[in-house]
């Protein structure tokens, strides 16, 4: 069984249009894939909310469960529980999906070649947080989503795909994000549908960095 684990803490839209898709394009029964798990970081999170009416497996883990360590004790803490929580569900796939926690590397290495995310840039670009506003202060023709292996560093794995958005003279930086967003939600099922389909790891093009 291809077991895929999501890990939200927020709104969960992208975890929803995975979910959807997987239902729609019969996951189950073409490539024994399903979402065994969705984790979220925040116990009031929309996306939580709407993995539990959906009737999916779900957990919540946060690092502010461990209130008598230190911040290190805490994040070290967090990720042992973690990798335990997901090793349980031996998950081909970790999906972070709008996940607010960057990992450390020995978590990252744990699930090498198997935990991926997206990121609302077309990276190399844009790396890090407020990426539509940077891209419409840098004057960007297009901009975009792209899906890749997690690595140590931040936003730097191999690319795995990308959607393309262009820029309108009119845009505001609600408007781009909300754009994006829409390719986001074709963009990340049909990544991991690629995936399902080869049966192997989904083929990642370096670029330049």
């Amino acid at each position: 069984m291809n077991n895929i684990v999501i890990l939200i803490s927020g709104s969960g839209s992208n975890m929803k249009a995975i979910v959807e898709h997987s239902i729609k394009a019969r996951w189950l029964e073409r490539y024994e894939a399903r979402v065994s798990l969705v984790l979220s970081t925040d116990p009031a999170s929309k996306g939580l909310a709407w993995a539990n009416a959906a009737g999916l497996h779900t957990q919540v883990l946060s690092h502010k469960d461990y209130p008598t360590l230190s911040k290190d004790q805490a994040r070290e803490a967090f990720e042992s529980d973690l990798c335990a929580v997901l090793d349980e569900q031996a998950p081909a796939l970790v999906v972070l999906a709008g996940f607010m926690r960057i990992l450390s590397p020995s978590t990252v290495e744990h699930y090498a070649h198997r935990m991926i995310n997206i990121h609302p840039s077309l990276l190399p670009a844009f790396t890090g947080l407020q990426t539509h506003e940077r891209a419409l202060l840098a004057g960007c023709k297009f901009h975009g989503a792209t899906v890749h292996w997690v690595t140590a560093e931040l936003d730097a794995g191999a690319i795995i795909d990308q959607a393309v958005v262009p820029v309108l003279s009119t845009d505001t930086v609600q408007m781009l994000a909300h754009r994006v967003l829409t390719q986001e939600h074709l963009l990340y099922p049909s990544a991991i549908e690629n995936w399902l389909k080869t049966g192997s790891k989904l083929k990642a093009v370096e670029v330049g960095r």
